[in-house]
């Protein structure tokens, strides 16, 4: 008896530790890129003519913020949204913005505080909302509004911010 007993505890931590050495092999996360990072400082490029793509970055973005949290980093993002992604961030989108984007105009906003409540600072392009015609006192009231959002990329880079282009 005794001896079945052994074995049965025998097995039993060899099962243990082939589950630990498995789940210790498995663990999906960055630590090898983060090291002992204390801040991740990104600026984020977003330009994007595609409603649905963007609305899907925004959530991505909200992920990555999250992730890099769990994973022991204070995560410091901006956003600077150029180019034809400023057609989806009015309160007073056009009649063909409206038809183009469908029902994911209100995902984007909603995205958008979701990403303002993070405390993830947005900044809009002011050349872009000029080319695409969007009347700057309707941009959604938790982003910039900012002159040039190539200089916002420059001055943030040269901060120390590392850039992460999202097309």
């Amino acid at each position: 008896m005794k001896n079945l007993i052994k074995k049965i505890l025998h097995t039993v931590l060899i099962i243990l530790t082939i589950s630990n050495v498995y789940a210790a092999k498995n663990v999906i996360d960055d630590s090898s890129s983060l090291g002992d990072l204390k801040v991740g400082k990104g600026i984020f490029l977003v330009d994007i003519g595609d409603p649905k793509k963007l609305n899907f970055y925004l959530e991505v973005i909200q992920g990555t913020f999250k992730g890099m949290k769990a994973q022991g980093v204070q995560p410091d993002f901006i956003l600077v949204y150029i180019g034809p992604s400023v057609k989806y961030l009015s309160n007073a989108p056009s009649s063909e913005t409206e038809q183009e984007a469908g029902g994911i105009l209100l995902e984007i906003e909603s995205n958008v505080e979701a990403l303002a409540e993070l405390g993830i600072k947005q900044e809009v392009c002011a050349v872009a909302t000029k080319v695409f015609g969007i009347d700057n006192e309707t941009i959604f009231p938790s982003m910039t509004l900012v002159g040039d959002g190539f200089i916002s990329l420059i001055g943030y880079q040269a901060q120390g911010y590392h850039l992460v282009p999202v097309f």
